[in-house]
Order: structure tokens, then sequence, then C-alpha cells
């Protein structure tokens, strides 16, 4: 995650402003509960590329031996991998 977990409430509290002040969102439920709401959403946005990191370093233990003996770049095949998932699933990041 590019930024701390503990600058969500204020991004969430900041962005909920913004869209109700310029009439884009009108809520149905109570605004604490959509805040929470909120915060979960944005969290999870957040997490993509960590997951998606996870993954890669998962995918990467199976060449773990060829990687030991110097024979492949980690941080570069790393880098590939990453981005062929990037590519494959269209995440944005």
């Amino acid at each position: 995650m590019r930024i701390p977990k503990s600058w969500v409430p204020a991004l969430t509290k900041q962005i909920m402003e913004g869209l109700l002040k310029k009439g884009l969102i009108k809520l149905n439920i109570p605004e604490e509960q959509a805040r929470v709401v909120f915060e979960e959403l944005i969290l999870d946005e957040l997490m993509v590329e960590d997951r998606l990191n996870a993954e890669v370093r998962e995918i990467l233990k199976r060449y773990e031996s060829e990687i030991e003996k110097g024979h492949l770049d980690y941080r570069r095949l790393f880098e590939l991998t990453k981005q062929k998932l990037v590519k494959e699933r269209n995440i944005i990041l």
C-alpha cells in the first residue's frame, strides 16, 4: 500500500464530505455507517498491489533454487511477472 492505513479515515472523511457537499451522492444509511463502508472500499482498493506482490512472491518460490544459484535475477523476474499479471487482469496500480 502506498499510503499509511492511518490516513484512510481522514481520506474517507474528505472524500465523503466533498461528494456530499457537491450533491454527487445521497446517503440512504447513517453517515457513520457509510463512512465505515467507504473506508473498507478504499482499503481494499489500496491493498490490490500488496495482494499482487504476495502472489508474485508465491509464483517465484517455484524457481527459488534457480534464483539462488544465480541463474535468474529475482528483482527482474518479480517486475516482469508483476507486469504480466497486471496486463492479464487489467489491474490499475
